[in-house]
């Protein structure tokens, strides 16, 4: 075993017991290990850590950033036991990540977008994706938070709902308008008048419906766009 790989195990072993899991820079950082043995380096360099970046092709420059990146935090660790150890800059590749700009429903469209819900069939199916893209809109709250909603999660005297965040083991409370509260009480009382009272969500919308919305309702795309193809006929499918 090289010195190198010797240094790389003991890098991984001390950022371990840090606790980073390093699920990817671990076998990541032994294929670098590899390659300068291959190439007979007792030395971490610039020129190698960029030519090994750059070995996986047609692949983005931010995945060349990446495995760059892995590199440099070990040249870091190096370069306290070896002074001759060069650190790899940070601009080598033009490559930043950038979120889309988010689309900003204006009040009129989702008032359309919930108009063109109510045409739905069967009634309770209109009544139900209403609600839904409602409360997505004045409360702010994720798809798959809103989803999974349980009815104890909705304190409709305080008119306030709990949002857990199960991965985290952990809660966060939404507080609602009176308008909001209001509309709920309805929807509660028409779904516990029109179906047989089954499962504990209050809304009981699935992930196999055909409605595949993004994670906020401030970012839908804006309806009948003329840039893009318009979509396909589906079956509307509801509990």
């Amino acid at each position: 075993m090289s010195e190198l790989r010797c240094h790389a195990e003991d890098y991984l072993r001390l950022r371990r017991s840090l606790g980073f899991k390093l699920r990817l820079h671990g076998p990541l950082l032994a294929q670098f290990m590899d390659y300068l043995e291959a190439a007979d380096a007792t030395t971490l360099t610039t020129d190698l850590a960029v030519s090994f970046a750059q070995l996986p092709q047609g692949v983005k420059p931010i995945v060349w950033a990446h495995r760059l990146s892995m590199v440099r935090g070990f040249a870091r660790y190096m370069q306290a036991i070896d002074p001759a150890t060069e650190i790899p800059p940070h601009d080598v590749f033009a490559a930043r990540y950038q979120r889309p700009t988010p689309y900003l429903w204006q009040e009129t469209e989702v008032l359309d977008l919930m108009a063109a819900a109510r045409q739905l069939r069967p009634p309770l199916c209109a009544l139900t994706y209403e609600t839904f893209f409602g409360l997505l809109w004045c409360t702010g709250m994720r798809i798959g938070e809103t989803i999974g909603l349980q009815r104890g999660d909705v304190d409709l005297s305080a008119g306030v709902i709990t949002v857990r965040e199960a991965k985290l083991d952990r809660a966060r409370l939404v507080p609602l308008q009176q308008s909001a509260t209001n509309t709920l009480t309805s929807y509660a009382a028409s779904r516990t008048g029109s179906a047989p009272n089954r499962g504990r969500n209050l809304l009981r919308l699935q992930p196999r419906h055909h409605f595949d919305p993004p994670s906020r309702a401030t970012d839908l795309p804006p309806p009948r766009r003329q840039d893009r193809p318009a979509h396909r006929d589906e079956e509307t499918s509801c509990p």
